[in-house]
């Protein structure tokens, strides 16, 4: 099982990315733009997704993804139970919400390293 506390000390490695703490919920953002949140018990964690492959993605493994509720349904956002996830898969996920938000020379950066 991953922790938020993994995944925070991965994501302060990421430029540009801040942590932040909102109404007792841990974030991660580049600028103004969220790019990943935790629940306030840090046991599920939406993260930053392409709208139109978010359906697919919750279908291929229901027990990890799910959507978002209510109105966050109309922003580029998926979600997971961290308790399903690998730390390798969680930090994919947060990478790749990261380099949804950054802009592209640091996204070509970041692959270059890899």
């Amino acid at each position: 099982m991953v922790t938020a506390e993994e995944l925070r000390q991965f994501a302060v490695t990421l430029p540009r990315s801040e942590t932040h703490y909102i109404r007792d919920r841990m974030k991660f953002r580049v600028g103004r733009i969220v790019y990943t949140a935790f629940s306030r018990d840090e046991e599920t964690m939406g993260f930053g997704f392409p709208r139109e492959e978010r359906a697919g993605l919750c279908a291929s493994a229901p027990d990890k993804f799910f959507l978002p509720t209510g109105g966050d349904l109309r922003y580029q956002w998926c979600c997971a139970n961290l308790a399903a996830l690998d730390l390798d898969e969680a930090r994919e996920l947060v990478a790749d919400a990261w380099m949804m938000c950054v802009p592209k020379f640091l996204r070509a950066e970041y692959l270059a390293r890899l």
